[in-house]
């Protein structure tokens, strides 16, 4: 065998040897990651949407109800406090922190929940065209969160099944030892209690 054959025979090992590396799902486990942090992004986007949008809509409902000063502080307060948890990517696999920014939201939630229903009681406002439009933005944010957080959800469960599954806990005990289970959004204790149906 003369030496350019050997370095073909060599160049043709490597090339089936990454080859191979690339089809056993070596990349796996790194894209189900960078997906996931993807999908954090958009639910980060889109909490921050939400924020953005309170303070006109507080605003144009204190102009027609200053008398529920309470309910506008308690949002007021709550949009503070949600601003103020963050968390970015490197802390997705911290349950404690995904706690907080859970609680931090929910509490957004139920106040501006509050917030809407207290809107019913003035029929000025109701008709308000920057309230309405405020209004309408904001259920649409919500129901871009709860898509948001659906796929967040769903990223990290393939992450987490690749992170715990054949082949990829392989990969993951060889090549990725810093690879851990991100942290799942879970439903808070208001969402287990069934709603109150009044007639």
């Amino acid at each position: 065998m003369t030496s350019s054959q050997s370095r073909i025979g060599t160049v043709l090992a490597a090339v089936l040897a990454l080859f191979t590396v690339a089809s056993c799902g070596y990349n796996t486990i790194p894209t189900l990651e960078e997906q996931a942090k993807a999908r954090w992004a958009d639910v980060q986007n889109n909490y921050q949407r939400r924020a953005d949008l309170i303070p006109n809509l507080v605003a144009t409902v204190q102009g027609y109800a200053k008398q529920e000063k309470d309910v506008l502080t308690a949002v007021v307060e709550a949009r503070a406090k949600a601003t103020q948890v963050k968390v970015d990517a490197s802390q997705l696999t911290d349950p404690e922190k995904m706690k907080q920014f859970q609680d931090a939201q929910n509490q957004l939630t139920g106040a501006l929940g509050r917030l809407l229903v207290v809107s019913e009681n003035y029929p000025d406002l109701k008709s308000n065209q920057n309230f309405l439009a405020l209004q309408s933005q904001l259920e649409g944010t919500e129901n871009r969160i709860a898509v948001a957080r659906r796929d967040y959800i769903e990223a990290v469960r393939a992450y987490n099944t690749e992170l715990k599954t054949f082949p990829g806990m392989l990969w993951a005990a060889i090549f990725f030892r810093s690879a851990k289970p991100m942290a799942e959004f879970t439903a808070g204790d208001e969402a287990q209690k069934p709603p109150q149906v009044k007639f």
